[in-house]
C-alpha cells in the first residue's frame, strides 16, 4: 500500500513536469498543413518552387529565385474534427482542438557583404502555437480509447537557411530546422500526504539542428544558348533529415518513514513531433502568365519504430512481434498551379493524396489511429506595387485547405484486454493569411 502511494506521488510529479496539458501529434506544421498561404493553397504542390520565405524549409536553393528581400507576417488556423465510430454505431469526436499559429519570415540577399558581389540569399521562418503564446505543445501517453497519430497542436517551428548560384542554371541551398530536447531532474523528500521539502529541480532545453539540402536546375540555362525545348522547365531535388522533439525526466523521491535512501527513482524519456527522413523531387513548367508543378516525396516513417524502442511511454517491447506497432515508408504525390489574372491578382490551387504510414490496425497500449488523406487547396493573392503606407511592393495572400480523412477500421484494445472495432475518419479546415513586404 505504501509503495503504491509512493508510486502515485512520484508519477504525478513526473507527469506534471513532462506532459503539459496540450494535445500534440507526430509531424510538424510544414508537413501537416503547410507554412505560408501559398503552400496551403497548393497543398504543397508548388512549395518546392515558391519564391516566398517558406522556401527555406521546402527547397532552400529556391530562395535565390527572387533577388528582392522579403518581410512576412502571417496567421494560420487549422480546425480539426477527428472522429471514431464504434461497431455499435455510436459516434465520438475524439479531438477537435484547433492549431493556431503566428508566422514570421525574413529573406534577404547578402551579396553586398562579399567582394565579388556573388548572390548569397538567407532566409528564416518562425512559427509559434496559440498565436504566439505557446512555444512547446507537447503530450505523450498511452490510451485505452485511441489517439490520432499526426494531428494536434504543433510545437515551435524555426527554420533558417542559405542559398546561392554555383553555376549557370544550377543553384544550391542548405537550411537547418531547430528542435528542442528538454530534460528535467527532480530530487525531493515528501510524506504520504504530499508535503515536500528539500526540493531540487533542474530543467534544460538543448537545441538540435537538423539539415535540409536542396538543389534547383534550369535546363534551358544549363544546356541552351537561345530558345529551346527546355524553356520554362525547372527541376528540384530536396533531402530532409529526420527530426523529433523529445523530453526526458529523471526523478528521485524519498518518502519519509517509507522508502530508505536512495529513494524511489523514476525515469521517463519520450519523443513527439517526429518528422521522417524525406526525399523529394519536383518538376515545374512556367508559361507567360501561369505555372504548374508536380512533385513526389518519399517519407521514411519506418524509422519511427526504432525511435519508439527508446521511448519509455511508447515502448511495446513486452508485446509479441505481431502486436507491436509498425510503420511503412510512403510516397506522397502533389500537384499545384498558379495563374496570374492581371498585373495585380493571382489565383492558385493544389491537390495531394497522403498515404498513412501506420501499417498496423491493432496496436495495444498506444491504440493509434491514422488514415489516408485527400487534400485540396485554393488561394488568392494581390500584389500592389504602390501603397499609401509602404514605399515597397506589398503582397496580400489568403488560402483555404480542406483535408478529408478516408474511413479506416481499427481494433482498440483497452487495459483489460477488451477489444472494440471502430472506424476512424474526420476532416480538417485550414485558413491562412499573410502580408509580405518586398524590398
Amino acid at each position: 500500500m505504501a509503495r503504491s502511494a509512493v508510486w502515485l506521488i512520484c508519477t504525478t510529479i513526473v507527469c506534471g513536469l513532462a506532459l503539459p496539458s496540450a494535445q500534440a501529434g507526430m509531424g510538424n506544421l510544414g508537413t501537416s498543413y503547410g507554412l505560408m498561404p501559398q503552400d496551403i493553397a497548393t497543398a504543397q504542390g508548388l512549395s518546392m518552387f515558391t519564391e516566398e520565405v517558406s522556401a527555406t524549409y521546402y527547397n532552400p536553393s529556391y530562395i535565390t529565385a527572387d533577388e528582392r528581400g522579403e518581410l512576412t507576417a502571417g496567421i494560420l488556423h487549422a480546425e480539426q474534427e477527428l472522429r471514431t465510430t464504434r461497431s455499435d454505431a455510436r459516434g465520438n469526436v475524439l479531438a477537435n482542438a484547433p492549431t493556431q499559429h503566428v508566422l514570421l519570415g525574413f529573406k534577404s540577399n547578402l551579396a553586398s557583404l562579399t567582394r565579388d558581389r556573388h548572390p548569397l540569399h538567407v532566409g528564416i521562418i518562425l512559427g509559434l502555437e496559440k498565436y504566439g503564446k505557446e512555444m512547446m505543445a507537447f503530450r505523450s501517453e498511452t490510451s485505452d480509447t485511441g489517439q490520432y497519430l499526426q494531428f494536434g497542436k504543433q510545437p515551435m517551428f524555426l527554420n533558417a537557411g542559405v542559398g546561392t548560384h554555383v553555376a549557370k542554371g544550377i543553384s544550391v541551398g542548405a537550411s537547418f530546422r531547430l528542435t528542442l530536447k528538454a530534460s528535467a531532474e527532480l530530487e525531493t523528500q515528501t510524506t504520504l500526504t504530499g508535503d515536500m521539502r528539500q526540493e531540487r529541480l533542474n530543467v534544460n532545453a538543448q537545441p538540435s539542428l537538423k539539415a535540409i539540402l536542396g538543389t534547383t536546375i534550369k535546363p534551358a540555362e544549363l544546356f541552351c544558348d537561345g530558345d529551346c525545348f527546355w524553356d520554362g522547365w525547372e527541376l528540384a531535388l530536396v533531402y530532409r533529415t529526420k527530426s523529433s522533439s523529445s523530453t526526458s525526466v529523471e526523478a528521485n523521491v524519498v518518502v519519509n518513514n517509507t522508502v530508505p535512501d536512495p529513494g524511489l527513482s523514476v525515469a521517463v524519456t519520450t519523443i513527439e513531433a517526429f518528422q521522417p527522413e524525406t526525399y523529394s523531387a519536383g518538376l515545374q513548367y512556367s508559361g507567360e502568365r501561369w505555372r504548374a508543378a508536380v512533385s513526389i516525396e518519399q517519407q521514411r516513417w519506418s524509422e519511427l519504430v526504432d525511435e519508439f524502442a527508446g521511448d519509455t511511454i511508447k515502448d511495446q517491447a513486452e508485446l509479441s512481434p505481431s502486436e507491436r506497432i509498425h510503420f511503412d515508408d510512403v510516397l506522397i504525390p502533389r500537384v499545384g498551379a498558379e495563374y496570374q489574372l492581371n498585373g495585380t491578382y493571382l489565383v492558385s490551387a493544389g491537390l495531394a493524396y497522403e498515404t498513412s504510414p501506420l501499417r498496423t490496425e491493432r496496436n495495444p497500449g498506444l491504440n493509434y489511429y491514422d488514415t489516408d488523406r485527400a487534400v485540396i487547396g485554393l488561394g488568392f493573392a494581390a500584389v500592389y506595387d504602390r501603397t499609401p503606407v509602404f514605399s515597397y511592393p506589398v503582397r496580400l495572400d489568403f488560402a483555404y485547405q480542406y483535408q478529408q480523412l478516408i474511413d479506416r477500421d481499427f481494433l482498440i484494445v483497452d487495459g483489460s484486454g477488451n477489444e472494440t472495432s471502430v472506424t476512424a475518419d474526420g476532416n480538417i479546415h485550414v485558413v491562412s493569411t499573410s502580408i509580405t513586404l518586398k524590398f
